[in-house]
């Protein structure tokens, strides 16, 4: 039973810093009017910022898959980094955390609150993750977590649900997997350097890849409230038809007001959410703010 946690507090507006993603349209106005997009450079890190009477609160969610890539992207945004107050790393995979170290040094550099800036890990880092085909095609490493360590903020290892920022923001923890089609990464494998050998690890318990469904669905155990927006990837991209219709019905069924799909959704479902769903997706693409 997840444990009862101290309730969000409604916002009155959120800014989302789109920093990178394998997308990118800057030219196509937004389709939704629920949605503002301020053109700028073409950079899935988010930093959202949650605006509540005259106090701001600022996060990051992800950092991209390279060091360098994360700060010429921060820089020509013109992002004032040391505003961050919480660093979260949804998961294990070098294309959320490549950037990661650069992140951690750029928001604690300068800061004049004299806070170390909070940096939310998944637990159970593994050596290496990669895909089995003949043979284990490896990924590259992850930072490791000394480096981690000493780029500047204080660490905390999440495995359950906990508020940060003043309640603005909540951080799931691990995921349960409920749907019987939102398998994880087929041929998901991660290396064991006590055995020497790769095993399998199709599911990866922390936020993203446990399936648009259950983590949508798992928010609602969290706080019953209506769904606005779900932003980010969907994991879509190299769905079988049969995971991409039942995921539009339960997505229906879900009734969130706004989807604003990017990275790894594919073109197959955010063309399905406009047949199935019209007026109710706003894309995102990097080096893009958006507000709601």
């Amino acid at each position: 039973m997840t444990p009862k946690l101290p309730s969000l507090i409604e916002v009155d507006s959120l800014d989302i810093h789109v920093l990178i993603n394998d997308e990118i349209d800057q030219i196509s106005p937004s389709p939704n009017p629920r949605v503002q997009h301020a053109q700028s450079f073409a950079g899935v890190p988010l930093s959202p910022t949650a605006k509540k009477d005259d106090k701001s609160r600022t996060l990051l969610f992800d950092a991209g898959p390279e060091e360098d890539v994360f700060e010429k992207n921060v820089q020509r945004l013109k992002l004032p980094m040391t505003d961050i107050g919480t660093i979260v790393l949804s998961h294990w995979h070098r294309d959320h955390s490549g950037g990661l170290l650069s992140a951690i040094r750029l928001a604690s550099s300068g800061r004049s609150d004299g806070d170390q800036v909070i940096v939310a890990l998944p637990p159970d880092k593994p050596a290496f993750r990669g895909i089995m085909f003949d043979q284990p095609i490896s990924l590259e490493a992850d930072p490791a977590m000394d480096e981690v360590d000493s780029a500047g903020g204080k660490t905390v290892v999440l495995g359950e649900a906990l508020t940060v920022l003043d309640d603005a923001f909540l951080i799931s923890g691990e995921i349960p997997r409920h749907t019987d089609y939102e398998g994880g990464i087929p041929g998901g494998v991660r290396y064991d350097p006590v055995k020497n050998e790769w095993i399998k690890d199709e599911l990866i318990m922390e936020e993203r890849h446990a399936g648009l469904i259950n983590i949508a669905r798992h928010a609602k155990t969290i706080d019953d409230s209506p769904i606005y927006a779900i932003v980010g990837g969907y994991h879509l991209a190299d769905a079988s038809p049969d995971k991409i219709e039942q995921s539009m019905k339960d997505l229906k069924d879900l009734a969130p007001a706004l989807l604003m799909p990017g990275h790894c959704t594919g073109w197959r479902f955010k063309g399905l959410i406009e047949r199935e769903m019209p007026g109710q997706m706003a894309p995102i693409f990097g080096g893009t703010k958006y507000t709601l």
